[in-house]
């Protein structure tokens, strides 16, 4: 039987890509941005090396660390990066890392259609059997975004973030392969 020629890059409104080094003046720039630097935990300042840096690092994809910027597919336009992280193999656990950096685009799908699309490669691709994410309790954007796709309130970790002065909860959250929706 032939595989279906769905790319496991593509989701409805976005695609996955490798990271390029053209990307370094939009992510610097992303850096910058109030709610980026809130809800990433970016503490201090990134300098373009720092970026280059990042965007370098990225490049090396494999089983360990499986890294993408996120584009539009109508304008094949750089919006935000994802990743799936493995530290265990044998778990066939990922945990991921999603940063939506243009804000035109925030409460507008393409952020689950993101995480979507990176759960679907980390379930198909990588043949993981469980996705993570912890996400700051008061990021309500975040959490509804993951829950849409269908993942689970695991735990909450009191007070475990300081940012901003201040002490901040710690949701875990989790989908398995067999709950996930597509």
């Amino acid at each position: 039987m032939l595989l279906a020629a769905c790319s496991p890059f593509e989701g409805d409104l976005i695609r996955l890509r490798a990271r390029e080094p053209e990307d370094e003046q939009e992510v610097f720039r992303w850096m910058s941005d109030p709610d980026v630097v809130l809800w990433n935990l970016v503490r201090y300042p990134r300098s373009r090396a720092s970026v280059r840096e990042r965007i370098a690092a990225g490049a090396d994809v494999g089983y360990a660390h499986a890294r993408f910027a996120i584009e539009t597919i109508a304008e094949s336009k750089l919006i935000g990066d994802i990743a799936v992280h493995v530290e265990e193999p044998e778990s066939r656990c990922g945990w991921i890392a999603v940063t939506l950096g243009d804000p035109d685009y925030r409460d507008k799908g393409y952020g689950s259609d993101a995480v979507r699309t990176v759960c679907r490669f980390g379930f198909e691709m990588m043949n993981l059997r469980r996705i993570e994410v912890e996400v700051l309790g008061e990021n309500e954007r975040a959490i509804r975004t993951y829950e849409k796709v269908g993942f689970v309130h695991e735990g909450r970790r009191r007070q475990a973030v300081y940012t901003h002065g201040r002490y901040i909860d710690l949701i875990v959250m989790g989908l398995l392969r067999e709950d996930f929706p597509e």
